[in-house]
C-alpha cells in the first residue's frame, strides 16, 4: 500500500473513488435523481480538482497495486466551526474505503494521518459529521476519543439525512 498526497492528475480517479465508495455505503438510500446529483456536484472531476488545487482542503490517498482504494479529506476551515467551542478545529471531510480493502488497518492509518496533521497544524479540535445510522463508523470514531455534539442534517439531492457531528479534542 502506497499513502501519499493528491495531486491534479490524480482529480478523476479520486472523483471515481468517492462516488464508488459513496454508492457502496449509502447508495441505496436515494432516488436516482438525488444520488446523481450529488455525486455530480461532490464526486465529479471538477468539483474534487478544485478542492485539490485549492488552500481548503488536504487529501491523504491509498494506493494497491497503481489502483486508488481509500482516502481521507481534511477541510480548513470547516463548515462546522460554529457548533464547536473549539478556537481552531479542523474538519475531517471523508474517509472511505472500497469495501474490498476495508479490515485491513487502512482506515486506522488514514485516521492517524488526519489526527497527526489537525496536531502539527496547531488545531485544538477535530470535527466530522457521521450518518446517525451509520453505526461501524459511529464505532470507529468513538474508539478515537470523538464524541457526538450536535444533530444536523446532509443533504444529497433534494434529501436531508440525519447526521451525528462528532467533535475530538486535541
Amino acid at each position: 500500500m502506497i499513502y501519499r498526497p493528491a495531486t491534479l492528475d490524480d482529480a478523476p480517479a479520486l472523483a471515481a473513488l468517492g462516488a464508488e465508495t459513496f454508492i457502496a455505503a449509502f447508495g441505496h438510500l436515494y432516488t436516482p435523481e438525488d444520488l446523481a446529483a450529488f455525486l455530480a456536484e461532490v464526486h465529479s472531476p471538477g468539483p474534487v480538482a478544485q478542492e485539490i488545487a485549492g488552500t481548503e482542503c488536504a487529501h491523504c490517498l491509498v494506493e494497491d497495486q497503481g489502483k486508488l482504494v481509500a482516502y481521507c479529506k481534511l477541510r480548513h476551515p470547516s463548515h462546522y466551526a460554529s457548533y464547536s467551542d473549539a478556537r481552531d478545529p479542523l474538519e475531517l471531510g471523508q474517509l472511505y474505503c472500497l469495501p474490498t480493502h476495508t479490515g485491513h488497518g487502512i482506515g486506522a492509518r488514514l485516521m492517524d494521518w488526519a489526527l497527526n496533521q489537525a496536531r502539527a497544524g496547531g488545531h485544538d479540535a477535530v470535527l466530522l459529521s457521521v450518518y446517525s445510522e451509520n453505526f461501524g463508523a459511529q464505532r470507529f470514531y468513538q474508539r478515537y476519543g470523538f464524541a457526538k455534539i450536535a444533530d444536523i442534517t446532509f443533504r444529497v439531492g433534494e434529501q436531508l439525512d440525519a447526521e451525528y457531528l462528532y467533535e475530538l479534542k486535541l
